[in-house]
């Protein structure tokens, strides 16, 4: 059996050290894709752990964001707590916070004092809104920041109250940004030696994603909610359907997708209307083209629709429950939705980084620390603390 004599690359951030000062989901996220592109990443939380392990026993978003981290715990109000920490500092290649702004100051612990001690530090900032403009030190949340950003405003349907979107899309979206900034601030200071001050706000990350919808604010339209219609109300179809057995969502990008549509429902005579001849004329009979491709969906499952979708060439997906998607066999053979055997959750799947390199193999996933299950080997094998340093440190509450 012949076997390929290159052996695999190493991970892209193989040897960069992180301090993880994330809580909840924003930053946590970040120090994932750190951790599964090969970074180093240490989790500090308080000697009472981040807000996410309050919430129940066993966290399962504490376990989905935290995979491949030592884990320790540091009280930065206490002297000693705040000397290790700097002492790690002077290590360590990237310090990440989603803090408000000052929090850093206050401790004593901002960012030029940290640069000072490690010119070499990317310190990298996460907020609601900066640490600039009037809105800086105003509390922030995935909730208020979907409310501040307009992204709840337009979410929903145009006779209905404005309501969230599912998913934590500004703690996601910010946290990917904040990644994003990390690895641009390592990249410069490969070309220059120098540290550097990153900072990522959650609202600004929100505004790029309203593309569609501000195209009827511009055009001076009063409605904003369009509920699963184009953001733009610029394309028809596109919406979700009726199937025999749920929903399915259905978008016409090009017009050889209308075309596959129309042929997949056994309709060639739209093909010669002028009033389906393009998204321009169709969206101004949008609810009718929405009643003609849900009178031929709501006859078939959403497989017999996905299989046309495949034959005729038309976007098209299932709506699918949760359960569907944790069981996702496509994501599963990717090896971006994996089981693993959690200590406190149980067989649960959690996820791997969406980020894939070429001849690297993505690391295997490890559970998430338990709080403060590292701070005696971090303390000894990065500062050289004997047991009885490290127990001097414990009894004068720096951990």
């Amino acid at each position: 059996m012949n076997q390929d004599p290159t052996p695999p690359r190493r991970q892209p951030l193989a040897g960069i050290t992180v301090l993880d000062l994330g809580q909840i989901y924003q930053a946590p996220y970040c120090g994932l894709l750190l951790a599964l592109a090969g970074a180093d990443v240490i989790k500090i939380e308080p000697p009472h752990g981040e807000p996410v392990r309050s919430r129940r026993a066993a966290s399962l978003p504490l376990a989905m964001l935290n995979s491949n981290k030592s884990g320790m715990t540091l009280d930065l109000k206490n002297p000693k707590g705040r000397e290790v920490f700097l002492r790690l500092v002077e290590q360590a290649d990237v310090v990440m916070e989603n803090f408000m702004p000052g929090v850093m100051e206050r401790l004593g612990l901002g960012a030029q004092t940290l640069l000072e001690r490690n010119p070499r530090l990317v310190y990298a900032s996460a907020s609601g809104y900066g640490s600039s403009g009037p809105n800086r030190d105003l509390l922030a949340m995935d909730l208020t920041i979907q409310a501040m950003s307009g992204t709840m405003h337009v979410t929903g349907y145009p006779d209905r109250p404005p309501v969230k979107a599912g998913p934590a899309l500004s703690d996601f979206l910010s946290g990917t940004h904040l990644y994003g900034a990390i690895l641009t601030a390592l990249f410069d200071r490969e070309r220059t030696g120098k540290g550097c001050i990153a900072e990522v706000a959650m609202q600004d990350t929100m505004y790029p994603a309203l593309a569609s919808n501000l195209t009827l604010y511009y055009e001076g339209k009063d409605t904003v909610r369009t509920g699963n219609r184009h953001g733009a109300l610029a394309m028809a179809p596109y919406n979700t359907y009726e199937a025999s057995d749920g929903y399915v969502a259905v978008i016409c990008v090009t017009e050889g997708h209308w075309r596959g549509l129309v042929q997949a429902m056994g309709r060639p005579a739209l093909l010669d209307d002028p009033r389906y001849a393009s998204h321009a004329t169709r969206c101004q009979i949008m609810q009718e083209v929405d009643a003609v491709v849900n009178d031929w969906t709501r006859e078939r499952t959403r497989e017999a629709v996905m299989q046309a979708s495949r034959e005729f060439h038309f976007p098209c997906a299932p709506v699918r429950t949760l359960d569907e998607v944790v069981h996702d066999r496509h994501m599963h053979e990717r090896g971006m939705l994996q089981y693993v055997e959690h200590p406190e959750l149980g067989r649960v799947v959690l996820p791997h980084s969406p980020l894939r390199f070429a001849d690297v193999q993505p690391a295997p996933l490890r559970p998430n620390p338990e709080l403060g299950q590292h701070n005696r080997q971090i303390l000894r094998e990065r500062l050289g603390l004997d047991d009885a340093a490290i127990d001097a440190l414990a009894q004068a509450g720096a951990w």
